[in-house]
C-alpha cells in the first residue's frame, strides 16, 4: 500500500505540472516548492526548536488561528512554524506577523519529510481539522514529537474505518491526542482502540465570536449602506449570484453585498455584467463621494468576516456546488443564514437549521420565501448568535493540555 501511495503522490505533482500551464492556482502550487528547502533554510533558525501549525487551506488557518494566537500571547519566547498545502492559505497569508515561518509544505515523500523536519526542528506539530501525511506522521513518532490533531472530524465513509483501511490507520497511530469537534468522531475513534480523543468542540467558535469582539470599522462599506437594511451574500459561486441578484430589482429598499468566492478579474466581471450599475469595492475612494447604487461587489480578500457586521440577512454561498462555506461567521454577528441544499457535512448548518437561525432552499421561489420569512423573523438572529456563543471555549481546553509541552 505504500507502494501505491508514493506513486500517487508522485502523479499528483505530475498532474500539477501539466495544469501549471493553464491554472493560476496550480502554477502557484507548484512554483511555490520550487527551491522549497533553500527558502526555508534562509529563514528558520535550525539552532532552535519551533511549534509547527500546519494548514490545508485560508480556512483552515482560521479554525486554528485562536490556538496559535493564544499560545503565543502565553508563551512569547516560543518560535512558531506554519505551513500550508493550498495556495489560498499560503498566499494569503505569507505575511502572518506571528509566525517566525510561513511555508508551502513540500510534497509528503520520505526524503521530504526528513528534510523539512530537520530544518524547522519542530517539538511540536499541530494540525487543523484533517490532511494526514503518511511520511511526516511516521517521522514525526519516530522522533518522538508530539501530534496534534484540533478540531478534528471523522465520518465513516473515511478510509481509516473500511476494512481495507489499516495503512491509513498506521497514521492515525502517530497522533498524541486527537481533539475533535463531536460524537461521532469520539465514537469512531473509540471503535478503533483509539482513548487518546478529547472531545473539544471547534475552535471555529473561538475565532469568529472573537472576531465579533475586535472587528474593525470598513468606512467605505458604512457609507455605502447607509440606513438601509443590508442583504450580503458571502463566498458565492455563478449558480448563488443569478439566483441573490434576482431579488435585487423586487427589494429596492434594501442594499446588497456580494462578495464572491473567486475574484479573478473574469468573474468579478461577468458578475458587473450580472448587476449593471454595481459598485466595485477596489475602485472606491475614501476621499470622494461614492456613486448611487444598490449592490456593491467585493473583489478583494479578507474583508467578507468584517463585512457581516453591517448585514441583516446573509446568504452563503457553495451550497449548489460541492459544499456550503463558511456560516459561523455571520451567525455570530446574530445574523439568519440562507445556503443551499449541499450541506450535509456541516454539522453547524444542520444545528443552525435546527435552531430555526437558518433556512436552506433549492430555487429562486424558495429563496425569495426565505428572504420574506427572515425579514419578519426576530428570534433568527439572536438564535444563530446564542448558538455561537454557547459553543466556545474549544481553545482554552487545548491550551491547557498543551501546557505539559510548551
Amino acid at each position: 500500500m505504500l507502494l501505491l501511495y508514493n506513486f500517487g503522490i508522485s502523479l499528483y505533482r505530475a498532474v500539477i505540472f501539466i495544469a501549471s500551464f493553464f491554472n493560476q492556482k496550480a502554477q502557484l502550487f507548484r512554483k511555490g516548492r520550487q527551491n522549497i528547502f533553500d527558502f526555508i533554510e534562509t529563514k528558520v533558525d535550525g539552532k532552535h526548536k519551533h511549534v509547527w501549525f500546519h494548514f490545508a487551506s485560508l480556512g483552515e488557518f482560521e479554525q486554528g488561528r485562536t490556538v496559535l494566537e493564544q499560545l503565543k500571547k502565553n508563551y512569547p519566547d516560543k518560535k512558531i512554524i506554519v505551513t500550508f498545502f493550498s495556495p489560498s492559505g499560503y498566499e494569503i497569508r505569507k505575511n502572518y506577523a506571528l509566525a517566525d515561518g510561513v511555508f508551502y509544505l513540500p510534497l509528503d515523500t520520505r526524503k521530504n519529510a526528513r528534510q523539512f523536519i530537520e530544518l524547522i526542528q519542530p517539538e511540536i506539530a499541530i494540525f487543523t481539522k484533517y490532511e494526514f501525511w503518511f511520511h511526516y506522521f511516521q517521522l514525526l513518532h519516530e522522533r518522538k514529537v508530539p501530534l496534534l490533531i484540533i478540531s478534528g472530524i471523522f465520518r465513516p465513509d473515511q478510509l481509516f474505518f473500511k476494512w481495507y483501511g489499516g495503512f491509513y490507520r498506521s497514521m492515525l497511530d502517530c497522533v498524541t491526542h486527537f481533539f475533535v469537534q463531536n460524537t461521532e468522531s469520539v465514537e469512531l475513534l473509540s471503535g478503533l482502540n483509539y482513548q487518546n480523543v478529547s472531545l473539544s468542540g471547534d475552535t471555529r467558535f473561538d475565532r469568529v465570536a472573537e472576531n465579533v469582539l475586535t472587528v474593525k470599522s470598513l468606512p467605505l462599506i458604512e457609507k455605502f449602506c447607509g440606513q438601509a437594511p443590508v442583504f450580503i451574500a458571502g463566498s458565492t459561486w455563478p449558480q448563488d449570484e443569478q439566483l441573490v441578484t434576482a431579488l435585487i430589482a423586487a427589494y429596492p429598499q434594501w442594499k446588497f453585498i456580494i462578495a464572491p468566492h473567486e475574484i479573478d478579474s473574469a468573474h468579478v466581471e461577468q458578475l458587473l455584467r450580472l448587476v449593471p450599475g454595481a459598485l466595485r469595492y477596489t475602485q472606491l475612494n475614501a476621499q470622494l463621494p461614492q456613486p448611487d447604487s444598490q449592490v456593491m461587489v467585493i473583489d478583494n480578500i479578507g474583508l467578507l468576516s468584517s463585512i457581516y457586521q453591517y448585514g441583516k440577512i446573509v446568504y452563503i454561498g457553495g451550497g449548489f456546488g460541492v459544499s456550503i462555506h463558511n456560516t459561523l461567521e455571520a451567525a455570530a454577528f446574530g445574523l439568519p443564514v440562507i445556503f443551499g441544499p449541499k450541506y450535509d457535512k456541516f454539522h453547524e448548518a444542520k444545528d443552525l437549521l435546527r435552531l430555526n437561525a437558518a433556512i436552506t432552499i433549492k430555487s429562486m421561489d424558495e429563496l425569495s420565501a426565505a428572504f420574506e420569512k427572515l425579514q419578519k423573523d426576530t428570534n433568527a438572529g439572536p438564535a444563530a448568535k446564542k448558538y455561537v456563543q454557547d459553543k466556545t471555549g474549544s481553545t482554552k481546553q487545548i491550551l491547557s493540555y498543551l501546557e505539559q509541552y510548551v
